[in-house]
């Protein structure tokens, strides 16, 4: 009879574990409820498909997460929901204006999400790891097929009103 008892005592403590361990994986109610605050995103997103959109955006800008999002010091955690910093309002405008460029110029289709399928443009295309990517002006270097024509020291037609040139035939 004792071996009995501590075969039901092991498996009882053996479905407790197991019931904890399970108890654990299920989702929290906050995801279960869906995302909140998402203004430019479709409110479906799951949360892989956030996260891979996050993983592009933070990768694009060479950034982490609290770039855009603050933290909740009280609660020791991330506030996903807060607009508290302008970077996060920053990101929402460039997404719109990447989607109306891709749109408008590279005809992009889009998913069930209407989430952009191949785009022309993206984060990376301008950012490429930087936040704040720096405006530049070309140098004014040769490029492939050199200056246009007309440029200074080279064969061009005659500004208007000058006389032609010789020609020696």
């Amino acid at each position: 009879m004792l071996v009995n008892k501590k075969i039901l005592v092991m498996l009882g403590l053996i479905s407790v574990v197991i019931l904890g361990a399970m108890t654990s994986m299920t989702p929290k109610a906050a995801e279960d409820e869906g995302f909140k605050n998402l203004k430019v995103l479709p409110k479906n997103i799951t949360k892989d498909q956030l996260h891979a959109v996050m993983d592009e955006w933070e990768h694009s800008l060479g950034v982490h997460c609290n770039f855009c999002h603050v933290r909740d010091e009280a609660a020791k955690k991330m506030d996903w929901v807060s607009d508290a910093k302008p970077e996060k309002n920053m990101a929402r405008d460039m997404f719109k204006m990447m989607n109306k460029i891709n749109s408008k110029y590279f005809h992009a289709k889009k998913d069930s999400l209407g989430m952009v399928l191949k785009a022309g443009v993206n984060c990376n295309s301008c950012h490429r790891g930087s936040a704040h990517p720096e405006v530049t002006v070309p140098t004014g270097g040769r490029g492939p097929g050199g200056p246009p024509p007309g440029a200074p020291g080279q064969p061009g037609p005659p500004p208007a009103g000058a006389p032609a040139p010789d020609k020696k035939e």
